[in-house]
């Protein structure tokens, strides 16, 4: 926007951490000319996925030192064009998600003087802008409102089972991929420490593993059963301090204690249980049994599944 607008100016109730990535990769580009497409692929996945892991697991053993480096970025992207203080958030690195500024693009605007940041609360509209809590007033031809994120669980529905009301914050989540006590019920729950579609991914990968096992069985209903009192405290989003998910607090199911029902933020774990690990684990209830492993002489041809919704 600030391309093509005389000015522009953001404003933010608090700082966030950002972080700028370039949009074109050299070291990938460098391996596509060497290496064969897939190779390289698959060797700039990995590297990615393990810059992102490293990052965070310093950020939660070492969060001043990180915090010191991720405003020293800053610091340098803005080369003094830009009170720190909008810049400097009053909470460790990945307590709330970082924010990435594609190519620093906001940098750039904020040194060549077209954009700027306010760090301050609306106290109200005016007929020329907005006024501040501190009296200050931001004059504006256009205000483009983005006051917050409302989670929004199964498009607002209220699910039932056997005629009861499930509440979903008293329910806990099995793999991060289905809900306890919901029959036929595939969830799509993203990371929140690294990309989200790495988890949608292989979460959607296991919905159709079983999908295909239950196609091959003749199952028609598949029911994470939590016989062991697995509910904890944290949401399925984990210990996230984002306000957005303080919010959703009273409607986002939980995760547990252990097991299968403790949702895990680390991908490669995650890909060893949801892509290899038996569909049958002695969690799951087919058709009113506690699953089982499988017989050879169950096993059949692929069938349409008729009854099974499942859905993000």
């Amino acid at each position: 926007m600030a391309e093509k607008a005389g000015h522009v100016t953001m404003l933010q109730r608090s700082p966030t951490y950002l972080m700028p990535l370039p949009s074109n990769d050299k070291v990938t580009l460098a391996l596509q000319k060497v290496l064969p497409e897939k190779a390289a692929y698959r060797l700039t996945r990995a590297r990615n996925i393990s810059i992102s892991r490293l990052l965070y697991e310093r950020s939660r053993k070492s969060p001043k030192a990180m915090r010191r480096l991720f405003l020293s970025v800053i610091r340098r992207q803005l080369k003094g064009k830009a009170d720190m203080r909008h810049f400097t958030p009053d909470y460790n690195p990945w307590d709330q998600r970082l924010c990435v500024v594609k190519d620093g693009d906001l940098f750039d605007a904020i040194k060549a003087g077209t954009a700027s940041i306010k760090t301050d609360h609306i106290d109200t509209f005016t007929e020329t802008g907005i006024r501040l809590k501190s009296g200050e007033e931001l004059t504006a031809d256009i205000i483009i409102p983005a006051t917050g994120l409302e989670i929004q669980m199964l498009g607002g529905i209220t699910p039932t089972v056997d005629g009861q009301s499930v509440v979903l914050k008293d329910k806990v989540v099995y793999k991060n991929v289905m809900i306890e006590g919901m029959p036929n019920a595939g969830m799509i729950f993203g990371y929140t420490n690294i990309s989200w579609t790495l988890k949608a991914d292989i979460a959607s990968e296991y919905l159709c593993r079983l999908i295909n096992h239950m196609d091959r069985n003749d199952y028609r209903v598949a029911v994470p059963r939590d016989t062991e009192n697995s509910l904890g405290e944290d949401t399925v989003m984990g210990s996230l301090d984002a306000g957005y998910i303080k919010r959703a607090a009273d409607r986002l199911p939980r995760q547990g204690t252990h097991g299968p029902w403790k949702a895990s933020q680390n991908y490669l774990k995650d890909v060893k249980v949801l892509r290899f690990e038996s569909i049958e684990d002695g969690y799951l209830e087919f058709d009113g049994r506690r699953s089982q492993q499988v017989s050879p002489e169950k096993a059949g041809f692929l069938k349409p599944l008729r009854s099974a919704l499942f859905g993000a």
